[in-house]
C-alpha cells in the first residue's frame, strides 16, 4: 500500500482552519482520490471520523536560479473536516 498522507501542512491559514474549523490540511500522493484521503486519516486514530475532504492541486512556482530558471513541481493538497468534537494531533501524525 502506497503513502497518501505524505505530511500536514502548517502555515498561518491551515492554523486559523484547524481552530475555528475543525479542518486540517495535508500534503498528499497527486494519485489519491477523496475516499483513499478519508481511509488514512481515520486510520491514523481509532475515533477519527471525517466529516468531507476537498482537495486542491498546487502548481509549483518557476523560479530563478542565477540566470536559469526552474519550476518547483507540482503537489496535491487535502483540506480534511472532521466531525464535531473531535481533534487530531496534527504535529504527532507527521
Amino acid at each position: 500500500m502506497r503513502n497518501i498522507l505524505l505530511h500536514p501542512v502548517i502555515t498561518e491559514k491551515s492554523s486559523a482552519l484547524q481552530g475555528e474549523h475543525n479542518k486540517y490540511v495535508f500534503a498528499v500522493d497527486s494519485d489519491a482520490n477523496k475516499l483513499e484521503i478519508k481511509r488514512a486519516v481515520e486510520t491514523l486514530k481509532a475515533d477519527i471520523q471525517v466529516k468531507s475532504v476537498r482537495t486542491q492541486l498546487v502548481r509549483g512556482k518557476i523560479k530563478r536560479i542565477g540566470a536559469n530558471y526552474g519550476k518547483r513541481s507540482n503537489w496535491k493538497k487535502a483540506i480534511v473536516q472532521l466531525k464535531e468534537g473531535q481533534s487530531l494531533d496534527v504535529v504527532e501524525s507527521a
